[in-house]
């Protein structure tokens, strides 16, 4: 909150700071908001307990805090002279804090709240490059899908409150029983309401046009960061509040899961446009995510947190170079990428490696994400499903690897020129990719999230 009043000053002020300048300032900034992230946290209740933190919200936020600070990093070729610099920050911030405040709701009110926060300022991120008719087209379909959705949720909401007469989680969970018609109903549009946030199937159909209609960091920031959040609240509603529903909620997840991870990969075979391929390819990966979380324990609580960390990692390192080169060429179709290793070997080894994470192929974090992840899931017994995420995994890497293919082997008259990227990328995509290698072979920090979660 404070960054976004220095931004507000800043840009009351004029004081012609010009956009490198306020750039690197903002990147200082957003890393010391990181470092402090791990600092000073309590637990405890705020605004009698509508707030609520501990060690693994803290945690959560901080993931959140550092996507941010990579998204912003491999942005700076775009913003650099961008007309709308200080407004792109401040609608960024303004939906990191949505985030905050939804993550640390222990109240159906400040959830929702914090839901609106951090939906409404995305739609006019999506619309930051004004003068592109893709991209108010987006925007405007992203605003009226999400209005629909966020009104199926708070009808469910309003529907909780009517049979509970209370908003607060602690309080609500013991009245569910799953033994009220009105209860059920009211759960099926609340998880509707997740469902779409998340893109799973078949709430997704807004997901590869807006993603392909935004500018690639507001994608970026789409795929990864308001995708984990969501993640993050609806691992704890389904855990706590809905917890004497998880009958239900597991036949439900099942459904969802198979139907996700499948059409997800089944579209993004036909994909040429590259975010649109990535949008998909997102889907898929919510199908994994959601693979975890259906054993409703701690185990999988712990794997979709841990992937999440890995899915960053991989997924910013993707869209980097792909940012890099729509920064640089303009260029966003797959075709475009044939011989993209000739002048850009650097950058073709991110993407590669990139994309090997997010097909899961060993050794890079995927491969361990995936396998945490398969493994939860398993725990219920449920093999046809385990099957069914395993099948989808193999079938995957036809199209992940029709990117690595062009990039390597395809040849082109006129391949990508080389780039020059700026030091505050090539910094993201570094730190990329040491994720991506580390994180797998470092079983600490999976330890070290399961032992919070067990607490």
């Amino acid at each position: 909150m404070l960054i976004i009043f220095l931004l507000l000053i800043i840009k009351v002020q004029d004081n012609g700071i010009k956009g490198t300048s306020l750039l690197n300032f903002i990147n200082f900034v957003l890393l010391l908001n990181f470092v402090f992230g791990f600092l000073f946290n309590q637990t405890g209740d705020l605004f009698n307990g509508m707030y609520h933190t501990n060690n693994v919200l803290a945690l959560e936020k901080n993931i959140l805090n550092f996507g941010t600070l990579i998204i912003s990093l491999q942005a700076f070729d775009w913003l650099k002279n961008h007309r709308h610099l200080i407004e792109f920050y401040v609608l960024l911030l303004c939906t990191l804090l949505g985030m905050f405040y939804m993550i640390s709701s222990n109240n159906l009110l400040m959830f929702y709240l914090g839901l609106e926060l951090s939906s409404i300022p995305l739609a006019a991120l999506v619309n930051i490059d004004t003068e592109k008719k893709k991209s108010s087209e987006a925007a405007a379909k992203m605003i009226l899908s999400s209005a629909f959705a966020s009104g199926i949720m708070l009808f469910g909401i309003s529907m909780l409150y009517g049979v509970t007469g209370t908003l607060n989680f602690n309080e609500m969970a013991p009245m569910l029983n799953a033994g009220s018609h009105l209860q059920i109903l009211s759960f099926i549009f609340v998880f509707a309401g997740f469902a779409f946030k998340l893109s799973a199937v078949p709430f997704h159909l807004w997901t590869a046009d807006v993603y392909e209609g935004a500018p690639v960091s507001v994608t970026a920031y789409l795929s990864v960061i308001s995708k984990a959040s969501i993640v993050f609240i609806f691992t704890t509603v389904m855990f706590s509040l809905f917890q004497k529903f998880a009958g239900m909620w597991y036949n439900m997840l099942f459904l969802t899961i198979a139907i996700t991870i499948t059409i997800g990969n089944l579209f993004a075979i036909r994909q040429n446009n590259i975010k649109r391929f990535l949008a998909f390819s997102s889907i898929a990966q919510v199908g994994y995510i959601l693979l975890g979380l259906s054993s409703g324990t701690g185990m999988g609580a712990s794997s979709s947190i841990y992937f999440l960390i890995i899915y960053t990692f991989s997924n910013l390192g993707a869209f980097g170079v792909v940012s890099m080169v729509s920064a640089h060429t303009g260029k966003e179709n797959i075709s475009d990428y044939k011989g993209f290793y000739t002048n850009n070997k650097m950058a073709g080894w991110v993407l590669a490696i990139s994309l090997f994470s997010l097909a899961g192929i060993p050794p890079t974090a995927g491969f361990f994400g995936k396998m945490f992840l398969v493994s939860a899931g398993a725990a219920k017994g449920n093999y046809i499903l385990v099957t069914i995420a395993v099948l989808n995994m193999v079938a995957s890497l036809y199209y992940y690897l029709r990117v690595v293919k062009a990039i390597f082997i395809d040849q082109n008259d006129t391949p990508i020129v080389k780039i020059q990227s700026s030091n505050s990328l090539r910094i993201a995509l570094a730190v990329c990719m040491i994720g991506i290698v580390c994180t797998g072979f470092t079983t600490g920090l999976f330890e070290y999230i399961n032992s919070m979660i067990g607490k």
